[in-house]
């Protein structure tokens, strides 16, 4: 089996486990508690935090609010900068059209309360333009907030211009780092970022386990009530097995980088070329802002669904999309906002490959893509008023 649908989740590193279940056996105590058991997980907790804060770059611990993942923590920030920004009269928010669904959801919420939410362009090529953050920004804007990595087409965003902006307006700027932490380089201080939120299982550590990055001087509101946890902001018993696998995890996920990069990015460029080769097929985002295992195509005349299902059958794992969203009918929003065409967006596939990818799975992967893709444009009245021009190929 080969597994390419690693943005969806990852499959948890042997030293997160081992520390994982170590924990559970041995250090069960409640790190609230006094004596010495509970204090004992208390010291795995604060140094767990103080790795992780390091890992993105920040050198106050105090910094890591633990939650139970990337969705949390975006509503997290984005409540917080809402209320923070409501108590001043600014009620005005900037995002992009293209978000993972807990950030756009939750600004719908925000919408019925009265914000307002001005959403921006991606473009064909999937990169949010900094001018055009500082042209939407307004007296009343509150808050910025822009994905690090998209979650579908691996697009990286110019993160650090947008923090420097925001940082010069004055305004918060939260970024959902969920698909960047722990794959390419991230550092809160030098990116100019205010909030920042991320999912262990996608980097290797356990599901349930996330943070959300702020910088010192915001004051959370809380989302639960009922304990003095994480400094009274997130009531509720901290899960230290799995915080402390998510720490080890990002760890060496961020030693790791250079030779992760170094392996997954040529065979990313191998599939690619691989599948740029099948007629009226087209790469989505941008292919050198890109992080390195993500590879996302369009294939015009054939449903994604039953191009996932016969790649099962050939052992390959992969999605046409967020895991969030897979059991949707509703094409893509992230391809319909860089312009795709519904009945395009409809017969797309993501490939997001991890470092245990080799060039013999790639060459594997090519040609199981092509000949599904031949197979199912056989029987597709789609395709076939395509190929008798009654209908107009748009790839």
């Amino acid at each position: 089996m080969i597994y390419a649908d690693n943005a969806a989740t990852t499959k948890m590193s042997d030293a997160a486990i081992n520390i994982m279940v170590s924990l559970i056996e041995d250090t069960y105590g409640n790190p609230s508690s006094l004596y010495t058991f509970g204090q004992k997980a208390k010291e795995v907790l604060e140094k767990s935090r103080e790795d992780v804060a390091s890992a993105i770059g920040s050198s106050d611990p105090r910094e890591i609010l633990f939650t139970s993942g990337g969705s949390e923590a975006d509503n997290q920030a984005l409540i917080t900068a809402a209320r923070l920004g409501e108590a001043k009269g600014k009620k005005h928010i900037i995002s992009t059209r293209f978000e993972h669904h807990a950030i756009l959801h939750t600004l719908n919420k925000l919408e019925k309360e009265g914000f307002e939410v001005t959403l921006l362009e991606v473009h064909e090529n999937g990169i949010v333009r900094p001018e055009e953050v500082m042209d939407a920004i307004r007296e009343d804007t509150c808050l910025v907030t822009v994905m690090y990595v998209n979650n579908e087409i691996g697009t990286i965003q110019p993160i650090r211009e947008i923090g420097a902006i925001c940082r010069e307006k004055g305004v918060i700027f939260h970024t959902d780092a969920v698909q960047a932490v722990g794959h390419i380089n991230v550092n809160v201080i030098d990116d100019n970022i205010d909030m920042l939120s991320a999912s262990g299982h996608k980097f290797h550590g356990p599901k349930g386990t996330g943070f959300l990055y702020v910088k010192k001087g915001i004051r959370l509101v809380n989302l639960i009530e009922g304990g003095a946890q994480e400094r009274g902001k997130r009531a509720g018993t901290e899960n230290v097995p799995g915080i402390a696998a998510m720490a080890v995890a990002l760890k060496d996920a961020v030693a790791s980088l250079d030779e992760y990069n170094s392996k997954v990015t040529p065979i990313r460029d191998r599939i690619i070329d691989g599948l740029n080769k099948i007629p009226h097929s087209a790469i989505n985002g941008d292919l050198t802002r890109r992080v390195p295992g993500n590879i996302n195509f369009c294939f015009e005349g054939i449903e994604g669904e039953s191009l996932l299902l016969l790649l099962d059958d050939k052992g390959i794992a992969a999605s046409s999309g967020s895991a969030c969203t897979s059991g949707s009918l509703d094409p893509s929003h992230v391809l319909l906002a860089i312009g795709r065409v519904h009945d395009v967006a409809h017969g797309s596939l993501r490939l997001s490959i991890g470092e245990d990818i080799t060039e013999a799975d790639a060459d594997y992967i090519i040609a199981s893509v092509s000949e599904v893709v031949e197979y199912l444009r056989g029987f597709s009245p789609v395709w076939r008023d395509l190929m008798a021009g009654k209908r107009q190929f748009i790839l």
